[in-house]
C-alpha cells in the first residue's frame, strides 16, 4: 500500500476497477454480489479528513507520501441495492469527506439486506483525522502522526496502533485495542470510552506516559502499577506515571467491562 503510485488528481471518484461476482454455495438469492471501486489523489499533508460508513469496516493507514488512496468494496445480496450503495469522496483544499450512503433497509424482508462496504484509506501520517464513524463492524487506525484521530464506533472492534496523535476514540459496544511497538517521545495523548465491552493496551517498556485506567463495573489487570501494588492484583482503577510520565496521557474507561494493560517488551 505505501508504495503505491499516483496517476492523476481528480475530485470526483471514477470507477478505476469493477467486479461483479457471485460467491457462496447456497440459493442464488442469498449469494453476494461485490463492486470494488479505487481511486487516489493528491491532498496536502495536514488535511482533515472526515470518514462515515454504517456497516462493514474502515481501515485507515498513516504514510509518508502526500497522497491519498482509497478502495471501496460494496457488497450486497441484489444488483439493485448494490447500485443504491453510494460512495462520496469531496476534495477540497485542506479538506476531505467520505460518506457512505445506503439504501433504506426494508423491514419486511430479510433476504433484501442494505449491504456493506469495506474501506482500506492510506493517507498521510500527518493528517487529521477530525471523524471516522461506523456503526457496525470493525475500524484500525495505523501509524498516524497528525494533530488528532477521533473514531466513533457503535458496535464491533476498534484497534489503535503506533498512532501518536491526539487520539480520541469511543465505542458502544464491543471491544477497543490500542498497541504500540515502539516508543516516540512527544505531547499526546489518548482518551477512550468504551460503554459496554473491554479494552487491552499494549504498551512498551521503555515508554514514558501518564496511565489512567478506571471500569466501573468490571476488572483491571495492569503490568503497570504504583509503588505497593501487585500487578496480579484485580483493581478498579489504575493511577501511574510510567518512567516519569513524559508528556503523554493515556486514559482508558469502561462503564462495564474489564480493561488489560500489558508491558511489551519487559
Amino acid at each position: 500500500m505505501r508504495s503505491a503510485t499516483f496517476n492523476q488528481q481528480s475530485f470526483r471518484l471514477i470507477f478505476v476497477a469493477y467486479s461483479l461476482s457471485l460467491i457462496g454455495c447456497g440459493p442464488a438469492g442469498d449469494r453476494v454480489l461485490e463492486e470494488t471501486v479505487e481511486q487516489s489523489y493528491k491532498i496536502e499533508p495536514t488535511t482533515s479528513i472526515s470518514i462515515k460508513n454504517v456497516d462493514g469496516s474502515i481501515q485507515v493507514y498513516g504514510s509518508p507520501a502526500h497522497e491519498m488512496t482509497l478502495q471501496a468494496i460494496k457488497r450486497a445480496y441484489s444488483a439493485k441495492r448494490l447500485k443504491q450503495i453510494a460512495v462520496d469522496v469531496s476534495v477540497q483544499p485542506g479538506t476531505v469527506a467520505i460518506e457512505t450512503t445506503f439504501p433504506r433497509e426494508p423491514t419486511w424482508s430479510l433476504r433484501d439486506r442494505s449491504g456493506t462496504v469495506d474501506y482500506t484509506i492510506v493517507v498521510p501520517d500527518t493528517a487529521s483525522i477530525s471523524r471516522l464513524e461506523l456503526a457496525n463492524g470493525e475500524v484500525s487506525v495505523e501509524e498516524m502522526r497528525g494533530q488528532s484521530v477521533h473514531a466513533r464506533l457503535g458496535t464491533g472492534r476498534l484497534f489503535v496502533h503506533n498512532c501518536f496523535s491526539n487520539v480520541d476514540v469511543t465505542v458502544g459496544r464491543g471491544t477497543f485495542t490500542l498497541a504500540y511497538e515502539w516508543w516516540e517521545p512527544g505531547k499526546f495523548s489518548v482518551q477512550t470510552k468504551i460503554t459496554d465491552g473491554n479494552a487491552w493496551a499494549f504498551l512498551p517498556s521503555d515508554g514514558a506516559f501518564h496511565l489512567i485506567a478506571e471500569t466501573v463495573q468490571g476488572k483491571i489487570a495492569s503490568d503497570f502499577t504504583a509503588v505497593g501494588e501487585h500487578r496480579a492484583q484485580a483493581m478498579t482503577k489504575v493511577d501511574v506515571l510510567v518512567n516519569g510520565g513524559g508528556e503523554a496521557q493515556i486514559r482508558m474507561r469502561a462503564t462495564e467491562g474489564n480493561i488489560k494493560v500489558v508491558e511489551q517488551n519487559p
